[in-house]
């Protein structure tokens, strides 16, 4: 994320961490930074992006941005091809209740466009990298850019 918030002006990526997947991000709120930095992922790393405090994605606690998010596109524009390892086992699920559009594991990303509408939504194992290329479509052709992606999403 660090790459493209630098490669793009007008493009803002924003962190919220969870702690509902596989209880991996149990730091305190006013650890996180210096988890990132020496911990996960280590080496240094510090975003250059705003992160906020734990939320929940999914079930009864599930903060109104992501029920929003999820309400807006349902499932991941991309054919996941990621590890098992992002696919949520019925073990590791810790919210109530389970719904079909929940997000299935961190770094499920979520891509809105100037007017603050939900565009696309990209399964954890899709390369964040690869996002570049939405981000272009929506800073060269505006708002409505993807709009045809969206339509394809709510038809699935």
């Amino acid at each position: 994320m660090n790459d493209l918030t630098a490669k793009y002006d007008g493009f803002t990526c924003l962190g919220f961490p969870t702690n509902q997947f596989g209880k991996q991000t149990n730091e305190k709120d006013w650890e996180m930074l210096k988890t990132l930095k020496y911990v996960r992922p280590g080496d240094g790393y510090e975003p250059n992006f705003p992160i906020f405090t734990k939320t929940e994605a999914n079930g009864e606690g599930a903060s109104p941005m992501f029920k929003f998010l999820r309400d807006a596109i349902k499932f991941p524009c991309d054919a996941f091809k990621g590890s098992s390892d992002y696919i949520i086992k019925a073990v590791n699920i810790n919210w109530n209740p389970v719904t079909r559009t929940d997000l299935c594991w961190n770094f499920e990303k979520f891509l809105v466009n100037q007017d603050g509408v939900p565009v696309k939504r990209y399964s954890p194992g899709f390369p964040t990298e690869d996002v570049a290329k939405d981000i272009e479509a929506l800073l060269e052709g505006g708002p409505n850019a993807l709009a045809e992606s969206k339509e394809a999403a709510f038809a699935r």
